[in-house]
């Protein structure tokens, strides 16, 4: 018997391809990549690269609270970039939603995100300890 089990909310972006929100193993959470779309729209929320940040991470909150968790409880974070220039404003906006100790981190300059996004963040999250 699996102790899979797929993480889904409607404050969250639905998948817009063939994959989960997330997906809970064990005590572990597996959350996939987020882009700044806005959950009622399914359209991105602004040009802003400091907007599209923000939503990134109240749409990956989003996911863990679905999870039973927090973005505290996250132990690992993958930011894709499209423009490495917006590292110190990523930086600033994710500090709005992250405190100390903050979770291991990659960030990643990349040549193009989905539907035009210029960020994209996804994690490991780790809950019940």
């Amino acid at each position: 018997m699996s102790n899979k089990a797929v993480i889904n909310t409607a404050k969250a972006p639905a998948a817009i391809g063939p994959y989960s929100q997330a997906i809970k193993a064990g005590n572990t959470v597996y959350l996939s990549g987020q882009i700044p779309l806005d959950p009622a729209t399914m359209e991105l929320v602004s040009e802003d690269f400091e907007a599209q940040a923000r939503q990134v991470f109240m749409n990956m909150q989003a996911v863990c609270e679905e999870a039973a968790g927090s973005l505290s409880d996250i132990v690992k974070l993958n930011l894709y970039l499209v423009d490495l220039d917006n590292f110190a404003i990523v930086n600033r906006v994710m500090e709005e939603f992250f405190s100390s100790p903050f979770p291991a981190r990659a960030a990643v300059g990349i040549k193009a995100l989905p539907k035009g996004s210029q960020v994209e963040a996804e994690a490991v999250m780790v809950i019940g300890d």
